[in-house]
């Protein structure tokens, strides 16, 4: 049987914090997204769209 682990510091991961080891393992991941440390690959955004009104009156 292989014990789940840490996908920040591969310490054995605990149920309360899922799937990793901590809390602070857990902040860390969220920093991570929040701060744009991860991407998800995709299309270029384009600026023109981003900065237009969805519902032009």
């Amino acid at each position: 049987m292989t014990t789940a682990r840490c996908p920040i510091c591969s310490a054995p991961a605990m149920p309360e914090h899922a799937p990793f080891c901590s809390r602070g393992c857990k902040d860390r991941d969220l920093l991570q997204w929040l701060g744009e440390g991860y991407r998800i690959p995709g299309p270029a955004a384009d600026e023109e769209a981003l900065d237009s009104p969805r519902n032009p009156d």
